[in-house]
């Protein structure tokens, strides 16, 4: 796996048979989002972060920028929205668990964030 910033990189279609990043990769590509965190959930890793808004409006309209991320990389999160706060969980549906786009998605979404 190459060292480029996922923030360059783009989704790719992802099979049922694309295989699961592994450890190492995980240690090479966690750094770049770091306030992600990997959680087992039904038996699948996922990536999941929450981000803090001042009102619910704001948060909306943080979730309106990440459908649109997910739309334009063919590849859709788990999106919770509640009053100053939205958690987004991203990971591969058709392997169970996480795969390179995921790590792609994570970090496009913390720029999301920032902008």
């Amino acid at each position: 796996m190459s060292s480029e910033k996922l923030t360059e990189s783009s989704c790719t279609a992802c099979r049922e048979d694309a295989p699961l990043v592994t450890k190492e990769e995980i240690e090479e590509l966690k750094p770049q989002i770091p306030a992600w965190q990997i959680q087992k959930i039904d038996g699948i890793d996922r990536l999941i972060c929450a981000f803090s808004f001042d009102d619910y409006m704001a948060g909306l309209k943080f979730v309106s920028k990440v459908a649109n991320l997910a739309e334009e990389e063919d590849h859709h999160p788990e999106i919770i929205l509640e009053w100053g706060k939205v958690t987004v969980s991203w990971w591969s549906h058709k392997i169970k668990g996480l795969h390179k786009n995921d790590f792609i998605a994570a970090a496009k979404t913390d720029c999301l964030f920032v902008e």
